[in-house]
């Protein structure tokens, strides 16, 4: 027995062939990471975040311009002096500006000559005018203090007193107009962006529902395995965060790259007819830093909600499911996925 062991051969465990280690192979992602739906949806969402930032910006723009318009008309006010046979101009011109600096509350008073007159009417009447053949009124100008302004009801009474022909103008009327355009131009941006929202709503919900439809065996074999729903919800939240994201991205960096081109062409072409045009309809196209931060809250605002409606929608699906799992008479009262 001996012998027979000794000429058995020792056994080698390192000669034995070691076993091949296991490897779990990598899950895929529950919905592919690029398809027509997904795409389709990508560009949905440029668009709607292109028109909200684009509103931001053009209602950021109109209340800047507005509150620029208020701050210039409230510091001055004008006296008109109307021509009139036998009325000595110029010595009247500086009555009315006498008469107006008496007041507490004024700094300074300027009379506008022919010259400044005659440029002022030129856009209408053409260049080289006769002021002295044309009645043509006058104007005082009353730089005032916007903390503690005059009294221009005491101010006009006193000027209607001793000039009859003098009027004056404190813009009240130019003022409140601004005023109510910049609300309401305020109130329709908010309502057109409320709009833009639901509709990115309405939208990612009926994607999310055909992405669904279109792997619901998959949801439905995750969730009977054992997969909880905020699993699968995870899955799909991430899924349509990537497309928001690169959505609004993509919409909010072009509206800030228009308002930035607007900008440079309006100020390298600064007095010429386009631009004077254009300024004077729309005011200025630069929008300050706070408007740029406008633009990027509302591209992640957009995301947010994009990837809430999905989980919610995805959420109530599952629950749709479990649902028709307890009781399956009930699948015909449910809407079809």
């Amino acid at each position: 027995m001996n012998e027979i062991s000794r000429m058995r051969p020792a056994s080698n465990p390192q000669a034995q062939p070691k076993r091949a280690e296991m490897r779990v192979r990598p899950t895929g992602p529950i919905l592919p990471p690029s398809n027509i739906q997904g795409n389709a949806l990508m560009v949905v969402i440029a668009i709607m975040s292109f028109l909200a930032c684009l509103t931001l910006g053009a209602v950021s723009m109109v209340r800047a311009t507005a509150s620029s318009w208020e701050s210039q008309i409230s510091r001055e006010v004008t006296i008109q002096i109307k021509p009139q046979e036998g009325l000595d101009m110029e010595a009247t011109l500086k009555k009315a500006r006498d008469l107006a600096l008496t007041f507490v509350g004024t700094k300074q008073g300027t009379i506008m000559d022919d010259k400044a007159t005659a440029r002022l009417l030129e856009p209408w009447l053409g260049a080289g005018l006769d002021l002295k053949e044309l009645p043509v009124p006058r104007l005082v100008i009353i730089t005032i203090d916007e903390r503690n302004p005059p009294d221009f009801r005491a101010m006009r009474d006193l000027l209607h007193a001793e000039i009859p022909q003098a009027f004056l103008d404190d813009h009240r009327t130019w003022v409140d107009r601004l005023v109510s355009m910049a609300h309401t131009t305020v109130l329709i941006g908010t309502g057109i962006m409320i709009l833009v929202f639901v509709a990115m709503i309405l939208t990612v919900i009926f994607a999310t529902r055909g992405a669904l439809s279109g792997n619901r065996h998959i949801v439905e074999v995750l969730h009977f395995v054992g997969a909880e729903g905020s699993f699968v919800a995870t899955e799909f939240q991430k899924h349509f965060l990537k497309i928001s994201l690169k959505g609004s991205a993509a919409g909010g960096a072009l509206a800030a790259l228009l308002f930035a081109s607007l900008g440079l062409w309006q100020s390298r072409s600064i007095a010429t007819p386009e631009s004077d045009q254009a300024t004077a309809l729309f005011g200025t196209f630069t929008i300050d830093f706070t408007g740029y931060l406008g633009i990027l809250a509302t591209m992640i605002v957009i995301a947010l909600l994009t990837t809430l409606t999905a989980r919610f929608t995805v959420m109530r699906t599952i629950d749709e499911i479990d649902l028709i799992r307890s009781d399956p008479a009930r699948s015909d009262g449910l809407p079809s996925s």
